[in-house]
């Protein structure tokens, strides 16, 4: 299994995640004793970048830090993965982005995020990074970006022939421009409720025929690709320009002792992105992705988490 030099661009949010662990989460209003605190890098960008490097994966990052510490920190930890970071700008005009992460012991978290440097991504940075998008195979977004920045790197990925991933996390209303820009859909069950006005997802154990009527709707606004995540029980494939009888596919969930699952969704993204680079189906890149999250939830933090590409081999090859 062998990753090739098509090159992933990543664009987005680059955050110190500030975590504190607890036995479990406070209700409003309550204070808890922590279990241990750290200060990872993180930042739903540079995650999905990082787990795309640490794979082998031929990575570009375009966004923003503070003059700080976190800032130097962050990028030595991206460029450590081997992600080019020569288009994160830094800037004095803010300070790098931050969140504030609480897990508990069952390896659950709540998040609370401050933009920071990253809210100065704007659509100018786009084009000063247009060499990135030449020739890249996969560009991969999430919405921690302003969404002018998105729909510009979502279009200047399309018209370089690149296969746009765009993450719908956090979850915002987007424009069907942004929708009709992008290949590939990735989103949670409730995330791809909202983006289809409302309608009911199927359960966990639905059959084709349930999941082909959101198959359809996908289609209906633009988009003949998605993956739906659903947490424990796995994911589903949407695609409706594979052969027939091959248009849905149930990926089941890898089992796993979770510790941490935060950046486990970004573990999924950047694996996704960097499968698709090397030529793998959505299908196929959707099942080594689900292996990849779920062996990032058994470490704590983030980024020095993500598996690499023996890691999930091995994994697979125990079936």
């Amino acid at each position: 299994m062998n990753q090739q030099a098509g090159r992933i661009v990543v664009v987005g949010s680059l955050n110190a995640d500030l975590t504190i662990y607890t036995e479990r989460l406070p209700n409003p209003g309550e204070t808890l004793h922590g279990e241990g605190f750290a200060v990872n890098p993180g930042g739903k960008s540079a995650n999905q970048a990082v787990a795309a490097g640490r794979l082998g994966g031929n990575v570009a990052l375009i966004g923003a830090v503070g003059e700080d510490s976190n800032g130097d920190m962050l990028l030595a930890s991206v460029a450590g993965a081997g992600v080019d970071v020569s288009r994160v700008r830094r800037t004095a005009d803010a300070e790098t982005g931050v969140a504030v992460i609480t897990v508990d012991a069952q390896g659950e978290n709540t998040i609370i995020y401050s933009a920071g440097a990253n809210a100065t991504v704007a659509p100018g940075d786009i084009e000063s990074a247009q060499d990135a998008f030449d020739g890249a195979s996969v560009v991969c977004l999430c919405l921690e970006a302003g969404l002018k920045t998105v729909e510009a790197a979502a279009k200047a990925g399309h018209d370089a022939g690149a296969t746009v991933l765009l993450n719908l996390s956090p979850y915002a209303p987007v424009p069907q421009s942004l929708a009709e820009a992008s290949d590939v859909l990735l989103v949670n069950a409730h995330e791809a409720s909202q983006f289809l006005d409302g309608a009911d997802m199927p359960g966990a154990d639905a059959d084709a025929a349930a999941w082909n009527v959101v198959l359809l709707k996908f289609a209906a606004h633009g988009l003949d690709r998605a993956v739906v995540t659903l947490g424990a029980h796995g994911s589903v494939v949407l695609d409706s320009l594979a052969d027939e009888g091959s248009r849905i596919t149930r990926i089941a969930p890898t089992k796993v002792d979770a510790v941490d699952t935060t950046g486990a969704g970004d573990a999924f993204t950047g694996s996704l992105a960097a499968r698709l680079a090397a030529g793998e189906t959505l299908a196929e890149a959707a099942a080594f992705a689900s292996v990849a999250a779920a062996l990032a939830a058994t470490k704590k933090g983030t980024q020095a988490a993500y598996p690499r590409l023996e890691d999930v081999a091995r994994t697979q090859s125990r079936g």
